[in-house]
């Protein structure tokens, strides 16, 4: 039994972890060109994306690259209230005041950063989208 148990763990924990190697070497290459400070880099695979979650200046982050071109897709990393852009921090505020802000996030794209807010109250759960502009456009909203 107790080899059993072994073989079996070894077994599911190889199966399900992914090494350097099975991720593109292009897309490997690419991030440490983009990114040659980061430190704590592991990799997962999606669909159409390899995705890199590593530390840079104290900071988890993740990227994404293509699976296509291995071109880095987007960067995203939690946030603070308090570093958003001033306009939405403060649309922010006014118009959802009542609500606790349970995530933030941002996601800086090559051509421009988006922000999503997930706002909650005791009977739902709102996910807010702003896209550059200086408002917020509601992106989900969920009752609890």
């Amino acid at each position: 039994m107790l080899a059993l148990a072994v073989i079996l763990t070894v077994g599911l924990t190889s199966a399900f972890a992914k090494s350097n190697e099975d991720i593109n070497r292009n897309a490997i290459a690419s991030f440490k060109s983009d990114f040659s400070q980061a430190t704590q880099v592991s990799w997962q695979e999606g669909k159409d994306y390899a995705k890199a979650t590593f530390t840079l200046n104290d900071q988890v982050m993740f990227a994404y690259y293509s699976k296509e071109n291995n071109e880095l897709m987007a960067v995203v990393r939690n946030i603070l209230s308090d570093q958003l852009p001033i306009n939405l921090f403060t649309s922010l505020k006014k118009d959802y005041g009542s609500e606790w802000i349970s995530g933030l996030f941002e996601m800086a794209k090559p051509d421009h950063t988006v922000y999503f807010a997930t706002l909650e109250n005791a009977d739902q759960r709102v996910v807010l989208k702003s896209d550059g502009s200086n408002e917020w456009t509601v992106f989900k909203t969920e009752k609890k």
